[in-house]
């Protein structure tokens, strides 16, 4: 048994392994990618509503093999902190709109993972910056997807909400739409700025989260008032003793993290109409999120010091369906791509074997720079401007 956990813990590590992971993932989401490039010219200007059913099963099964990362490679665990009559009655049956601290390089995987077990994990949008969509395989996804891209310019942004809200809330099933109001991932660096604008602003002084933006939410909930239903709030934090990071490099060589994820149902019609009280509601809200970070961090309980009301955690446990299709992918792609790979690289010919290894390169760079894109260190810069 000991020699069997040393093993698998080898063939987790190997480089070969994770170069055999980058192939199938990117190789099937450019063949996803072409899929949906045909059906966004040949087919959504006549059916959009069945364009957007037929994308739904190509976003899940793009993004399902990222989970299949977190919870069946890794092994990761979630705690999950919902009061349990809604996520019976509401979760994953409705249009919702979700803030989340962006505090993390995997808390938008986190959110997936929860996502992919309430049912709309294909149904995922987001506010991004504008360049990714250039980045393929999964810049094009999330265009063909119809996510909300944004160019940090409030003018020209504004109007692409409304145009973007408008068109999502017509979707035939569920989506969850993510907001992070903090506008990039929390750094020192950051938050000493954010910290600056909020004392000449006179707003509230967070220690764990930057200083909201409320542009962005407050003109997005004046086009899905009435038609989302719901905000969901949501904190996440991992085990503070912890001495595996959260990031997706611990995830890829087969390490476990356990993240906790607080979730409160807001109905909509509860948040102030008027913009300025609207925009308090939301740094009032960041207020009480700061607590329960704070909370967590002293104690690793949300609810201790925080005065928010205590929730019984329950465990997600993982749906065989990433598994599932993240092995079917290895095999559709994996076994010509590899016999194809193999064969220039003993053909005797050094043309050939040179061309192997640039194709090898070449994923294994894809896979670095996506990894990197994730990092804090990589953030963007719109947290130390000023606002």
């Amino acid at each position: 048994m000991f020699y069997k956990m040393i093993n698998l813990r080898v063939l987790k590590q190997s480089t070969i392994v994770h170069l055999c992971f980058a192939i199938s993932y990117f190789t099937s989401g450019l063949l996803m990618n072409f899929v949906q490039a045909i059906l966004y010219f040949g087919l959504k200007p006549f059916n959009v509503t069945l364009y957007r059913k037929i994308n739904y099963y190509l976003s899940y099964s793009f993004y399902s093999q990222l989970v299949f990362m977190s919870e069946w490679w890794a092994g990761s665990k979630m705690s999950i902190y919902i009061k349990k009559d809604e996520y019976d009655k509401w979760y994953g049956k409705e249009h919702g709109y979700l803030i989340m601290n962006h505090s993390y390089e995997i808390d938008w995987l986190m959110g997936w993972q929860f996502c992919d077990g309430i049912g709309v994990l294909g149904n995922c949008k987001a506010y991004a910056k504008k360049a990714i969509q250039y980045l393929p395989p999964i810049g094009w996804m999330w265009k063909f997807g119809e996510f909300v891209f944004l160019e940090r310019s409030f003018e020209k942004d504004k109007d692409i909400i409304k145009k973007q809200i408008s068109e999502l809330c017509d979707y035939p099933d569920p989506v969850w739409l993510l907001m992070t109001p903090e506008g990039t991932r929390y750094t020192k660096t950051k938050h000493e700025a954010s910290l600056n604008f909020a004392k000449e602003k006179n707003l509230p002084l967070l220690k764990h989260h930057l200083t909201p933006r409320t542009r962005g939410f407050t003109t997005s909930l004046q086009h899905f008032r009435g038609k989302i239903p719901a905000i969901y709030n949501i904190q996440l934090a991992f085990d503070r003793d912890s001495k595996t990071p959260p990031t997706l490099t611990s995830l890829l060589y087969g390490k476990p993290v356990h993240a906790h994820l607080y979730i409160e149902r807001i109905p909509v019609d509860t948040v102030p109409e008027d913009e300025a009280k609207a925009a308090q509601w939301l740094h009032e809200l960041f207020v009480v999120k700061d607590k329960m970070q704070e909370s967590f961090l002293n104690t690793g309980d949300f609810f201790s010091q925080s005065g928010v009301e205590r929730l019984e955690s329950f465990n997600a446990q993982p749906r065989i369906y990433s598994l599932l299709n993240t092995l079917g992918w290895a095999v559709i792609t994996l076994t010509p791509m590899l016999y194809y790979l193999i064969g220039l690289l003993f053909s005797g010919k050094l043309l050939y074997f040179s061309i192997a290894c640039a194709i090898i390169a070449a994923f294994f760079i894809l896979l670095q720079k996506s990894i990197g894109m994730s990092k804090i260190s990589q953030g963007s810069s719109y947290g130390t401007e000023k606002k």
